[in-house]
């Protein structure tokens, strides 16, 4: 099927018809490449379509949300739903409960535009989420018999993973359903986009517990002040809010090994910086350090490696070392892990646009009738990245 777009009708969005994308149109992975390099990486470029592969009457769409939570997570469900409705004209959207187990369980909830207008000012996912509970199968067979043609999925690497299987069944089967993923990681870790949403609002909520810690060890004799932040394998949360805050003496961070003991260790550091200074703030990220303590073999519901408290174990480490070298020394200390709070807030001005772009380049995607992409910024760009 192909249809003009609903936007070239709509005297609300009379500006876009000047700006329709044309499918050729792309965007590099990389803007800076030697000149005698090949061609390189490109995706398409994201936008409205001058035609459509759906009419508004025939979109039966679901959102789902799976995966740790992240500031800006309604903001996204409520940018979809909005651009249905109004850009598109298309109503039916269904919302499902639960991540991906709420596929399986059949756990819907109707989304209307009215119905999440104020949701953005809220923190969490008003859709709920799970990790782990992949059954493709079952999952394509309740996307059928629902009878749904547009799936929107929301979630960090391993959901998207689990979209492109999804994907994959679905073209197996000859189904004329098109899935497109929004990517979701407070780590900021996806290495081809330019940055994930909820990063800023990450950085920014981080500072305030920066900012107390200092405040604390500050005041006291020898202070030294620890904050934990998010980070399994990337410390770009621990790295900025430290260059943002200017008060931290020391950022650790899974990329950067880091040794206790010795010359040029953290311990000699401490005990300098505290002669200099006489307190100090450390930034540690939850994956940083992990190899210097004792290994443990568990893991979470979606399979990732369940992480020791680094926070703690290097205060414990602290004090020994006060005991042990500096024992003529009172040493006054606080820790902080704002893990939650930071997950839980609701996205800033700056991410608000962000997941605002993201979901209307995902819409205008799925309307055009593009399949088994996420979108995602490149080079300042929203483009459609294949699962693939």
């Amino acid at each position: 099927m192909n249809y003009p777009n609903p936007l070239r009708f709509n005297p609300a969005y009379s500006v876009v018809k000047q700006y329709f994308v044309h499918m050729d149109d792309s965007v590099p992975q990389k803007i800076v490449v030697h000149k005698d390099s090949q061609r390189g990486v490109h995706f398409r470029r994201a936008g409205p379509r001058q035609r459509v592969y759906f009419a508004p009457e025939e979109v039966h769409a679901c959102i789902v949300t799976c995966g740790g939570l992240c500031p800006g997570l309604n903001t996204v469900i409520r940018e979809i739903v909005h651009s249905l409705n109004h850009m598109y004209g298309a109503t039916k959207v269904l919302g499902i409960d639960g991540g991906y187990r709420g596929f399986i369980a059949k756990n819907t909830v109707p989304l209307t535009a009215k119905g999440v207008d104020h949701i953005h000012k809220r923190g969490g996912t008003i859709l709920g989420t799970s990790r782990g509970g992949h059954d493709t199968m079952k999952i394509v067979d309740s996307i059928q018999e629902c009878g749904i043609n547009q799936v929107y999925i929301i979630g960090g690497d391993g959901t998207q993973k689990g979209a492109a299987v999804i994907y994959e069944e679905i073209r197996k089967r000859g189904l004329k359903v098109v899935v497109a993923g929004i990517p979701k990681t407070i780590d900021n870790d996806i290495p081809v986009i330019d940055r994930s949403f909820g990063f800023d609002s990450a950085v920014e909520e981080a500072q305030r517990a920066i900012n107390a810690a200092h405040v604390e060890a500050e005041s006291a004799e020898n202070g030294i002040g620890v904050v934990k932040l998010m980070g399994r394998y990337s410390g770009f949360i621990a790295m900025y809010a430290t260059l943002a805050s200017r008060d931290v003496d020391c950022c650790l961070i899974p990329e950067s090994p880091f040794y206790l003991e010795g010359e040029g260790g953290l311990f000699e550091y401490i005990n300098k910086r505290l002669k200099q200074n006489g307190h100090m703030v450390i930034v540690i990220a939850e994956g940083a350090g992990q190899e210097l303590l004792v290994e443990k073999n568990e893991q979470d519901a979606s399979g990732n490696k369940l992480l020791q408290d680094v926070g703690l174990w290097i205060t414990q480490k602290i004090k020994k070392l006060f005991i042990r070298i500096i024992a003529n020394k009172r040493l006054t200390q606080c820790s902080a892990d704002p893990t939650y709070m930071i997950r839980a807030i609701p996205s800033n001005a700056a991410d608000n646009v962000y997941c605002t772009l993201l979901a209307q380049s995902a819409v205008h995607g799925a309307m055009a009738g593009y399949t088994g992409f996420t979108s995602g910024l490149v080079n300042g760009r929203q483009t459609y990245i294949p699962f693939n």
